[in-house]
């Protein structure tokens, strides 16, 4: 600011501060409605609009205020103890211009209903030309070490509201009018400020300090703006002086690194990181900062150690000046690859994990400097700047550099100042890090995950099956769905769906057991309750982190029929062929690992054609809904005519399933049921008499014939004779012979006893044993279950 007149008594006081200026100040208070009651000339001034113009009509409608800041302008119906500031863009009613307004918005509560009281100054004139430091006819200048600069060199211009008593106030009225309209003033505080009012015959009272407006008058650009809420306080009487001055400065650097801190740990991704680091510094403590990561943070590799011989490569990932573009956008480009010359300050800041300060550089050091970077003259930009290069260490590691610049007319920087940044390049380094390590397990939790799930449905007699999976959004880590379709004995089908709770690398482990253990217990051809309560307490067994929701059906095409048992997950939905949909009711029973509670089979008969859709919750969950709701919507976004198992599948995901950001993983199973024809099918009682092993060829070799299979007679007739041999042997009650074509040819016989059939050795002259080696060595698969009412012994030869 330019001294036109000295001051003939020194720089003017008021209430014991500095009064640098005086602005005009625009009053706007709106009732409950958020209708202008009152408008001042400031206002009209400001705004390009006449008192009569704008009382009575809508404040937000009126100035057109961005929809994120009208909630500040709105009255609340409760006592509220803040004050709301910022600064935003407004266009004048006048000449259609925009004007950058600061505000100091005012929640306002009196004896009926709650009020607003908004002021506003023009921010581009204050940050330009100050507030026209004026008392009188007597032009003023800043007092030396007063809040107007900071010993960094940043000018910071202090804009407090005031509020100006009616002419010839009397107390009481002005200390009612105080209360009424800043209720958060504490009791009898009022007081003292009438008093000096009155007392001194000032023409303004300064009643709280509640925003600090970024003045840069070498710059002439605003620092980016930011909304903040403080507490209205009565300001301390107290003598400003040179202790008082330097608390000031403190207070700003400590509001700034606050500030600067908070953009920067906003997000994991490397990159916006250091874009928030820069723009914190410039235009406000820097004129220039780009942050260059190692190639190896970028491209998410290990870090790769390198010695001080070497020149580390490093990534432009993030750049912000002050300049003309053309000058440090065309000589350091963005996501740039760059070889670090050895002996720089880049390189010897990587290398101690120290920063490196250059108050001025030098024509030499400049040349010098350049030099390195043979294909580039950076001597302009560097020359007579001051230099800073900080490292980003997290947990003892170097990821990479800050570099700041401060042009000549700038002051170098001190030590506070590279205290200040080394803290801010510490917070960004622990948050690149984080990333670093957050997507590093997340691949691993996906790779892990990807290798337990099921690559393609199998294909299996009387049922088609489809399914989909889809990860969560990127940023948030991998969850522990998981899905599975089991072939069993008989031609019958396993289903399994299930979620384990949480998210991350620990997660996708447990699923991968989880569903291991089940196509283990699922291979012992265990009843569907049964084999939960099997793996609830396996997981009880593991940890107490093993928990889980599962759903486990088998379907029997023969009989058509399903049974379910379920653990805490959501109920399947059932389709018939003429497209009614209803979600089947089955106990839920408790997640996998809380223990204490019985599971139930609930059996279903099912129609051919039928489909049949499990998922997990990511598919129907929505934030702030209820679960049922999501469910209830699937059911119906299923009801008519079937679709192909395909185009149920991508249409589920597509349209039914989250659109755009996914907080968690979508694991969906969907089967048509198809059934196994009758003519498919054929079985028979048998009394537990050796004479029936012949009748049991016979019978064997007759179905064959009629299946057009007659070439498989002479192995199916040795295979059916040994087992059935061996339950009139070894078994009790009477035998069942049961031959399915489903595929592949399917031949059980069961029996009454519990004792299953086992392998053992035998030498060349053992009786006993070799019925088994023989179906061993005859049979494509072969098997031994227990059943409810005994047991079944089966195998199976491809058609």
């Amino acid at each position: 600011m330019t001294k036109r007149q000295p001051a003939a008594a020194g720089s003017p006081r008021l209430l014991d501060e500095y009064l640098l200026g005086l602005a005009p100040m625009a009053v706007i208070l709106t009732n409950d409605l958020g209708h202008v009651t009152h408008w001042n000339h400031a206002a009209t001034d400001i705004f390009g609009l006449a008192h009569e113009d704008a009382v009575g009509r809508s404040l937000r409608t009126l100035l057109r205020l961005p929809q994120e800041h009208r909630d500040a302008f709105e009255a609340g119906g409760s006592r509220i103890r803040h004050v709301w500031t910022g600064v935003f863009l407004v266009t004048r009613a006048e000449d259609g211009q925009l004007r950058e307004v600061a505000w100091w918005v005012y929640p306002l509560t009196g004896p009926d209903r709650a009020r607003v009281l908004a002021i506003a100054a023009d921010a581009q004139r204050l940050r330009e030309g100050g507030p026209g430091l004026a008392l009188g006819e007597v032009l003023v200048s800043a007092p030396s070490r007063s809040p107007l600069t900071s010993e960094s060199g940043v000018r910071v211009l202090r804009v407090e509201p005031t509020l100006v008593p009616p002419s010839g106030a009397d107390a009481d009225l002005l200390g009612r009018r105080l209360t009424e309209m800043l209720p958060a003033m504490p009791p009898g505080a009022a007081e003292p400020i009438v008093r000096q009012v009155l007392g001194r015959g000032y023409p303004a009272v300064n009643v709280s300090v509640t925003a600090r407006l970024p003045c840069a008058a070498y710059l002439g650009a605003p620092a980016p703006p930011e909304q903040r809420i403080l507490e209205i306080e009565v300001p301390r009487r107290a003598p400003v002086h040179v202790r008082s001055i330097d608390r000031s400065a403190a207070q700003d650097r400590l509001d700034f690194l606050n500030d600067a801190g908070t953009r920067i740990v906003d997000t994991l991704d490397p990159v916006q990181t250091a874009a928030a680091l820069c723009t914190s510094l410039v235009p406000r403590f820097a004129d220039f900062a780009d942050v260059q990561l190692l190639e190896s943070i970028v491209s998410d590799q290990e870090l790769p150690p390198f010695t001080p011989d070497e020149s580390p490569t490093t990534v432009r990932v993030a750049l912000s000046h002050d300049d003309a573009y053309g000058r440090w956008d065309d000589l350091v480009p963005r996501g740039e690859t760059v070889r670090l010359p050895a002996a720089t300050p880049f390189t010897k800041s990587l290398m101690t994990g120290r920063s490196v300060s250059v108050p001025r550089v030098s024509e030499r050091f400049a040349r010098q400097l350049s030099a390195r970077f043979a294909d580039r003259d950076f001597r302009p930009l560097l020359q007579g700047r001051a230099l800073l290069v900080s490292p980003l260490i997290a947990r003892g590691t170097a990821l990479g550099n800050l570099t700041l610049l401060r042009r000549p007319d700038r002051p170098a920087f001190d030590e506070l100042d590279v205290t200040m940044v080394e803290e801010l390049c510490r917070r960004a380094a622990v948050c690149v890090d984080n990333g670093r390590l957050y997507r590093r397990e997340s691949r691993a939790a996906r790779e892990l995950q990807k290798t337990m799930l099921p690559d393609a449905p199998p294909v299996v007699a009387g049922a088609q099956i489809c399914y989909r999976y889809v990860p969560a959004n990127e940023a948030v880590r991998v969850g522990g769905d998981w899905f599975d379709a089991i072939p069993l004995p008989g031609g019958r089908l396993a289903l399994v769906v299930g979620d384990v709770m949480g998210h991350g690398l620990t997660s996708a482990a447990i699923m991968g057991q989880f569903r291991t253990a089940v196509r283990t217990l699922a291979a012992q051809d265990l009843p569907p309750a049964q084999l939960l309560r099997q793996l609830d307490d396996l997981a009880r067994r593991l940890g107490d982190d093993y928990i889980a929701t599962c759903i486990y059906v088998v379907y029997d095409p023969v009989a058509r029929r399903c049974e379910v048992a379920n653990a805490g997950h959501l109920p399947p939905v059932l389709v018939s062929p003429f497209g009614d949909s209803e979600l089947l009711d089955v106990p839920s029973g408790a997640p996998i690992g809380v223990g204490g509670v019985a599971f139930e089979t609930a059996v279903f008969e099912v129609e051919d054609e039928s489909q049949f859709v499990l998922c997990t919750d990511g598919l129907v969950e929505r934030r702030g809904q209820a679960i049922d709701v999501g469910l209830a919507e699937l059911r119906e976004y299923l009801s008519g005519p079937p679709q192909p198992l395909e185009s149920v599948c991508e249409t589920l995901i597509d349209g039914f399933g989250r659109t755009g950001r996914r907080d968690d993983d979508i694991a969906l199973l969907a089967v048509c049921f198809k059934g196994i024809p009758k003519d498919d099918v054929f079985s028979w009682t048998l009394d537990a008499q050796p004479a029936n092993v012949h009748g049991a060829r016979e019978l064997a070799r007759e179905t064959l014939a009629t299946w057009g299979l007659s070439e498989l007679s002479e192995t199916v007739e040795l295979l059916v004779s040994e087992l059935v041999t061996n339950a009139v042997s070894h078994g009790a009650g009477d035998i069942g012979l049961r031959l399915i074509r489903a595929g592949s040819l399917l031949c059980e016989v069961r029996d009454e006893g519990y004792e299953l059939p086992t392998l053992r050795g035998t030498d060349v002259t053992a009786e006993n044993g070799r019925g088994l080696q023989l179906v061993t060595a005859l049979a494509e698969r072969w098997g031994a279950q227990h059943t409810p009412t005994g047991k079944v012994v089966w195998f199976e030869q491809s058609i």
